[in-house]
């Protein structure tokens, strides 16, 4: 795709710490487009996609405020592949559209696509280079369970569902080791800023 603006995928399991890196490269003036705002935005009430999943899953998918009872959606669709599938075909195509139209806005000297599923989904296709935010799996679990207050067992079912984390390791461009202390994040967050000015400003992706 086009180099003008250097687009950097930015993804990492559940409990990874993607978003507070992505809060890092926001603060150094870089627009951070979030995949996740875009699947947030899509099923508000009023939206089309929230009425195509009410009739699909039924009423008690919705709230009695009019929006999308997530935690029983995430039970559904991570219990049953065949309606993950089906969620997946309605919400993807979207998605990608909100996500390209907000790339195409952005004018900072580079932008990150914040999207937990760049792997999973063709959104890897939009980005000239990867940054894999991770930790052990361990890790993933203890800060998942701790920040949704859900149970171990769920976040870990969450895991399994999501792409092995050696493969994303394998297919990345650069790893962002976020098992270090919080204090780091910062000016390891501003060295790559740096690299990512230069891959910028050369019209490079490595």
């Amino acid at each position: 795709m086009s180099k003008n603006p250097l687009i950097i995928g930015l993804t990492g399991g559940i409990g990874s710490g993607k978003s507070t890196v992505a809060e890092q490269f926001a603060a150094l003036g870089i627009v951070a487009v979030d995949a996740d705002q875009a699947s947030r935005a899509l099923v508000e009430p009023g939206m089309p996609a929230l009425a195509s999943i009410e009739k699909h899953f039924g009423p008690e998918l919705i709230t009695a405020d009019g929006q999308l009872n997530r935690p029983a959606l995430r039970e559904i669709i991570f219990a049953n592949p065949s309606e993950k599938d089906w969620l997946e075909a309605l919400l993807h195509p979207l998605i990608r559209d909100w996500i390209l139209a907000q790339l195409q806005a952005a004018t900072s000297d580079y932008v990150i696509l914040e999207s937990p599923l760049l792997f999973e989904t063709d959104q890897h296709q939009l980005v000239d280079a990867v940054l894999l935010v991770d930790v052990p799996v361990e890790l993933q679990l203890e800060r998942a369970s701790a920040r949704d207050n859900s149970d171990k067992q769920q976040i870990q079912r969450i895991v399994d569902a999501q792409m092995p984390r050696q493969i994303k390791r394998d297919r990345a461009d650069f790893e962002f080791d976020n098992a270090q202390p919080l204090e780091t994040i910062a000016p390891r967050v501003e060295a790559l800023h740096q690299h990512f000015l230069s891959m910028a400003q050369n019209n490079q992706v490595t």
